[in-house]
């Protein structure tokens, strides 16, 4: 097993070149609105683990804009001898100043959190403070917090998250916290916040079940009133004293039944005695698939795909209903809302595509014309490459699309090193992106893979949240094998249309993407060329059992029981490897600090496959959680090694 901590196999340039994309000043900043200021975490090679700073939004559209800096990471690192990783600010409104701060300990999910005044730019010596753990934490005003986290044995689920929140006052001990609610530890966790803006804010509590049902509870003073929401709905927040829910299921309630997919505004004093009191916004159809659903002072904006493609539409109250407002942007490309002011109503939307890079643009309240703000430079020259997206049979007829990223002119010989990217899980869609995954690369694909002469394929597999809702369950628990499939049809159909040749296909996941390339390598190694596997679930017999696990037993099954295990073990890898099956080779990356996928799951598979005799790459990082960085220098190191193990191994000269 190949462990190369000092980058040999990075190539002359490779490094260099993902430092130099992810250092780019010209990187778009990735925004929050919080009052008068617009907030961002920083990273370059002076601060590696990055400047927490805010700038106004006048400013803000300078070329060069003036950032205050309100909170430098890397030298409170320095001072207090830990890693520290910045995990968000949850801010206290309509405040606009105090917020606590999530300091993860070396990218992990387990965070401490502070309480912080950003107009002294100093922590609180008598704030809020709760020890490191995975902590779910929220206002309840200004001086009341709602708090889970381990207050002690008993007081976390199996999956290692808090069962209990409490409410703590200020100037008390975290130990003398009044209960709120307990949940069964078998549930995967629980949490309460307070949604909406004013006088008409909503006191939420959500008993998370499994990872996709929950039940929902308005709290009046310390008692949580049950909700008559669906399970698997999705409370995202409250809209002049009314809930916004986004539906996963179809909903039957005082004779009306709202489908799937749709987005619903409630009475809270309605859905307390199962009543009436509820309206449509958007409906749900095999055309419109909600994305995303943000609630802002004057509307509801909410991002859906067509094909896989990014529209956005604002919904604003009017007499009788709501009146649709598109709002356009370039097509063929994704859409993500990167915030949204809670005082004017205003949004900043960013838009990339393949070949196009990210671009901010700034949305009035009472317009539907996006503004230009910011373009990141170019890291490659997107002219000189199309896109095709292609639709393939799967093996139950499903019809399954992908993106083709080649140069333009690209010969269809069976030659093109291809890397194709998937992930197949979670209700998770893959859109156009400038980034080559849905990781935030910065283009770095582009320099590092199609200008050398590689080409790119996104596998929009069932799993997913591309087309919805039952996308997404077509692949759950025993049907898990359909997404591996969805995968091979691409594959093959790229194999079919001479775009590539096994030889020369490489395929990538990471997390359960991990999963899926190495289950589909072990179903059928004739397709791929090498494979890499990165913060991977691989031992599915035991992986309820490590870390975060068991929350996911809605997802893939529980394998204590035998007749889920019947269909579990047909496709985990870890127990299906075999010796002698002429496996591709095999680039394994985690992290050590990954207290999500525990990275035994790499390590096992990887020491199993050595003692077998295959050829494997094993590279695991000493910090970043389960994104598996911290800095950009240890994402350009990880981005340097997979391209470099493709090239290797699926390049032309082969």
């Amino acid at each position: 097993m190949k462990q190369r901590q000092n980058g040999s196999r990075r190539g002359p340039s490779t490094n260099k070149d993902a430092l130099a994309i992810l250092n780019s000043a010209s990187r778009i900043p990735e925004i929050e609105a919080q009052g008068k200021y617009l907030y961002n975490l920083w990273q370059d090679p002076m601060h590696p683990r990055g400047l927490y700073r805010r700038t106004t939004a006048g400013e803000f559209r300078n070329e060069n804009p003036a950032w205050e800096t309100v909170l430098d990471i890397d030298a409170l690192a320095q001072a207090e001898r830990r890693p520290w990783t910045f995990g968000g600010a949850i801010w206290l409104r309509p405040d606009g100043h105090r917020c606590l701060i999530r300091l993860a300990p070396g990218g992990g999910d387990a965070s401490e959190v502070r309480e912080f005044d950003a107009e002294k730019r100093a922590f609180l010596s008598d704030g809020f403070f709760v020890p490191n753990a995975k902590s779910r934490v929220a206002w309840r005003d200004e001086d009341t917090l709602y708090v889970g986290t381990d207050f002690g044995p008993g007081t976390l689920t199996e999956s290692g998250y808090p069962r209990t929140i409490k409410i703590w006052k200020r100037g008390t001990p975290l130990s003398s916290a009044t209960a709120l609610h307990e949940t069964p530890a078998t549930s995967a966790g629980i949490e309460a916040e307070q949604l909406g803006r004013g006088p008409d804010t909503i006191h939420i509590l959500k008993e998370q079940l499994t990872f996709w049902t929950a039940n929902f509870f308005e709290i009046e003073g310390n008692e949580p009133k049950p909700l008559a929401i669906p399970a698997t709905a999705n409370v995202v927040d409250a809209f002049r004293g009314r809930l916004v829910i986004w539906l996963k299921d179809n909903w039957s309630i005082a004779g009306t039944t709202f489908t799937a997919g749709s987005v619903v505004i409630a009475d809270p004093a309605a859905l307390r005695r199962a009543g009436n009191g509820v309206e449509l916004i958007v409906a749900g159809d095999a055309h419109t698939i909600v994305t995303g659903v943000n609630v802002t002072v004057n509307g509801i904006i909410v991002t859906r795909l067509e094909n896989v493609r990014g529209r956005l539409d604002r919904y604003a109250p009017v007499a009788g209903g709501w009146k649709r407002e598109p709002i356009l942007f370039p097509d063929n490309g994704a859409l993500k809302v990167i915030s949204t002011n809670d005082d004017t109503g205003e949004a900043w939307v960013e838009f990339e595509s393949f070949t196009i890079p990210p671009t901010l643009y700034h949305v009035s309240a009472g317009t539907t014309a996006p503004e230009k703000i910011k373009t990141q430079a170019a890291t490659f020259n997107g002219g000189n490459f199309e896109v095709e997206q292609a639709w393939c049979a799967s093996a139950d007829g499903t019809k399954v699309p992908y993106f083709v990223v080649g140069p333009k002119g690209m010969k269809y010989d069976g030659a093109n090193p291809v890397w194709m990217f998937s992930y197949g899980g979670f209700e998770v869609a893959l859109t156009p992106a400038y980034c080559g995954s849905y990781e935030d690369l910065h283009g770095a694909y582009g320099k590092l893979w199609l200008e050398r002469g590689g080409v790119f394929v996104l596998a929009n597999i069932r799993g997913g949240g591309d087309f919805g809702p039952q996308w997404h369950r077509a692949a759950l628990k025993e049907n898990r094998y359909k997404a591996f499939e969805d995968f091979e049809a691409v594959a093959r159909d790229l194999i079919t249309r001479k775009i590539t040749s096994p030889a020369h296909l490489g395929i990538e996941g990471r997390s359960n993407g991990g999963l899926l390339v190495a289950s589909t390598m072990l179903r059928h190694p004739e397709l791929y060329g090498a494979v890499v596997c990165g913060s991977p679930l691989l031992d599915m017999q035991r992986y309820h059992r490590l870390l975060a696990g068991a929350s996911w037993e809605a997802e893939y099954g529980d394998p204590d029981r035998p007749e889920e295990w019947a269909y579990i073990r047909k496709y985990s890898p870890y127990q299906n490897l075999r010796p002698a099956m002429k496996l591709p080779p095999v680039l394994f990356y985690t992290s050590t600090r990954d207290d999500r996928v525990h990275p035994a799951h790499a390590r096992k598979m990887a020491a199993k496959m050595e003692a077998m005799g295959y050829v494997v790459d094993y590279y695991e990082n000493t910090e970043g959680g389960h994104h598996g960085s911290v800095t950009n220098e240890q994402l350009a190191t990880r981005l340097a090694r997979t391209y470099t193990f493709l090239w290797e191994h699926v390049g032309r000269q082969k």
